[in-house]
């Protein structure tokens, strides 16, 4: 990754607007930043949420709150708890996640 032209800020998670997002089962709420080509992400899951779709973004995900199940296409599975995370590149692994008890995360991509 390069990062190129971004002053130095803060951002306040607060004050940034939610959007919802529904799984198949259950919800994902974002909060969302863009700095050029990168997007910078606060996502919570509620309880039972699984996503509607395989993703094959690139991501660099950190657990902050609760756990994070993530399946690969392949069948593997990783579950993911506060203060742990995962990278993969885009156009990698297809993965989905998904959460029994909700979770908290901060993405990049």
């Amino acid at each position: 990754m390069k990062i190129n032209n971004i002053p130095f800020s803060i951002t306040d998670w607060d004050t940034i607007e939610r959007t919802e997002h529904k799984g198949e089962a259950g919800m994902a709420y974002w909060k969302t930043q863009n700095f050029g080509n990168i997007r910078v992400r606060m996502v919570e899951y509620t309880a039972g949420y699984l996503a509607d779709h395989w993703c094959v973004k690139g991501h660099i995900l950190l657990c902050l709150q609760g756990e994070l199940d993530t399946e690969l296409e392949d069948g593997r599975t990783f579950t993911l708890k506060p203060g742990t995370n995962y990278q993969v590149a885009d156009n990698s692994e297809p993965h989905r996640s998904s959460t029994k008890t909700g979770a908290k995360l901060f993405i990049v991509d």
